[in-house]
């Protein structure tokens, strides 16, 4: 069993920073991908960012080059850090970790606000 539980969201300024965070419980942590979603008001929930277990990462065109994904299995952290961020990049940000016969889990989500 895994639990998530995102943070990090608010309100931020166009060019401004945010960096989230998804804290993650259970053992089975280090050997689960896990992804950034998000869903604005109306839209589908779409898919922002990839990391693997081993650290590989995928980006939507839409972020590349201004998010950035990590994560420490340390502390059973993974980390969005956006950057450049647009009124367009307003959504709330869901954590999901996702493996075939071990499970599909997903946080609670945090809102992310990019307004002047």
């Amino acid at each position: 069993q895994v639990q998530l539980v995102e943070s990090g969201g608010g309100l931020v300024q166009p060019g401004g920073s945010l960096r989230l965070s998804c804290a993650a419980s259970g053992s089975i942590f280090s050997i689960m991908p896990l992804d950034w979603y998000r869903q604005a008001p109306g839209k589908e929930r779409e898919l922002v960012a990839s990391i693997t277990s081993a650290g590989t990462t995928n980006y939507a065109d839409s972020v590349k080059g201004r998010f950035t994904l990590s994560r420490d299995n340390a502390k059973k952290t993974v980390y969005l850090q956006m950057n450049s961020l647009k009124p367009e990049d307003t959504a709330v940000y869901y954590c999901n970790a996702y493996k075939k016969y071990v499970g599909n889990y997903w946080g609670q989500g945090t809102q992310v606000t990019v307004s002047s």
